[in-house]
């Protein structure tokens, strides 16, 4: 359906010029990660490079801040700082997807750039239904639809989205996220030997599967990659309950590590970890670069956690997306940290050593400012020593555990938290603040916090605070932010 196709592409570009001003004056407008030019952004989808190029598609929806029938919006780099954004990959014009083109990843085969994705039909006018589709580039720019190659299998509802497509030993895999009859969460694997034939293996993983009982009733976003001689395999429950500091959001991200047998199609693997802390962070995609680098973007939001509460829904525009994170694999544990091409953002460095706070609360001169980057190295650690950012948002770390806290969103007079016990005690922090945005690095990368901020847009002091006597020293960069042109 071209005609539809063409007529969406309009309508999208339409509602960019309606709303470009009030989104381009918000105060809350970020200066270095991904946004929506209007409207709600959310999972990161096709997160590949091809030939220098990184490519990055992300859920769209381009009329309102809420949920819908989703675009693909495309955004190209050769560095990761300067960035393109293209003619949006694909729109919900067909019968397979004419509720939403949601998420999936993107291969390439035979020089071209293939994309995997779920077709959704929202069961207003039929059947609720969910189908994985492709499409396909020559350009990487211009994609044409191939249709529906994946329709679901018996045992399963019509919750099954998200494909993650790899290439392994001749053949290539892809892992679905499914729901069985009796609402509970897997992950499917298919083999294909030409990117259109696909075979359902079974379930690689799941509620009831391995060493699982009941682990959520919905698993989304699945993505299975190799990591230093093991099998890392990323999922986004939905319907875990809180469990101490565990759990805490609506939704969330986590891993296990294990092995995936490929002739049975079962992944062995152990505990699950949560990927991240922090208030806002799901459904992650990550990607070998040409580099042999394990990348990784997530989108910095929750669905159904008080998305209508934030600020920027005013202003036409809600969410983004997490930095760039390599991942790699250091003394039994998944460390995250920035790409190091986001430092080409810095200028000069403020550095202070051995800064010593007992028992009070002070500014140190010069770490101030919306749009930087910290990094603190500790000597000595008192009783507790907590980060105010803003008078808003607040860090704290008391005998081993680390605790984010801020305002609630919908009901700014009580305060809410997110907490994580520390395996090492605390060493250091690198920190990016970009205007409504936190992405804090524990001890290297052994934990991460990512949350969106709102305090007052004029302000722009970080408090320290020490009971007990805490050394530490701080470097601190203003960030120059990146680029986003239109292609």
């Amino acid at each position: 359906m071209a005609d539809r196709d063409e007529e969406l592409r309009e309508l999208a570009e339409a509602e960019i010029r309606k709303n470009q001003g009030s989104v381009e004056a918000d105060p809350y407008r970020l200066t270095y990660h991904h946004m929506p030019p209007t409207g709600l952004m959310n999972d990161p989808n096709g997160w590949i490079q091809w030939n220098g190029t990184y490519h990055l598609f992300y859920q769209w929806l381009p009329f309102h801040t809420g949920h819908g029938a989703k675009f693909w919006g495309h955004r190209t780099s050769e560095d990761l700082i300067h960035w393109t954004e293209q003619t949006p990959a694909l729109t919900p014009s067909e019968w397979f997807d004419k509720d939403g083109a949601f998420s999936g990843s993107a291969v390439v085969s035979d020089d071209q750039l293939h994309l995997f994705y779920t077709g959704n039909l929202d069961g207003d006018t039929g059947p609720e239904e969910e189908h994985q589709c492709a499409a396909v580039s020559v350009d990487g720019i211009n994609f044409t639809k191939k249709g529906v190659v994946i329709e679901r299998p018996e045992g399963y509802t019509s919750h099954f989205r998200d494909p993650k497509v790899w290439h392994h030993e001749g053949n290539w895999y892809m892992i679905v996220g499914a729901q069985t009859m009796d609402k509970q969460g897997q992950v499917l694997l298919y083999q294909s030997q030409d990117l259109e034939n696909w075979e359902f293996i079974g379930p690689a993983a799941g509620s009831f599967r391995g060493p699982l009982k009941a682990f959520g009733y919905m698993w989304e976003c699945p993505d299975l990659f190799p990591l230093n001689g093991r099998d890392v395999l990323i999922v986004s429950p939905q319907g875990l309950e809180p469990d101490g500091m565990d759990y805490a959001n609506t939704y969330q991200s986590g891993f296990f590590t294990g092995t995936l047998d490929y002739d049975t199609g079962s992944f062995d693997h152990g505990a699950f970890r949560e990927l991240d802390r922090g208030f806002e962070f799901y459904a992650p995609q990550t990607m070998e670069d040409e580099q042999g680098r394990r990348l990784l973007i997530g989108w910095m939001g929750v669905p159904d956690q008080e998305e209508e509460a934030h600020p920027t829904t005013a202003n036409h525009w809600i969410h983004a997306l997490t930095l760039p994170r390599e991942l790699t694999w250091k003394d039994g544990r998944l460390m995250q940290s920035p790409a190091e091409e986001l430092q080409a953002m810095r200028g000069p460095v403020l550095l202070h050593s051995s800064i010593t706070i007992e028992n009070d609360q002070k500014a140190v001169r010069g770490v101030e400012g919306r749009s930087i980057e910290l990094n603190l190295e500790f000597e000595k650690l008192g009783d507790q020593f907590a980060l105010e950012f803003y008078q808003y948002a607040s860090l704290s770390y008391r005998k081993g555990v680390l605790t984010l806290s801020r305002p609630r969103l919908d009901e700014h007079s009580k305060t809410e938290f997110r907490r994580v016990r520390l395996e090492q005690p605390l060493n250091s922090l690198r920190i990016f603040v970009d205007t409504s945005s936190l992405e804090i690095f524990v001890n290297g990368g052994e934990e991460v916090f990512t949350s969106r901020i709102f305090p007052q847009p004029e302000e722009e002091h970080i408090l320290f605070t020490s009971l007990g006597e805490s050394t530490f020293s701080i470097e601190k960069w203003n960030l120059s932010g990146w680029t986003l042109e239109q292609g």
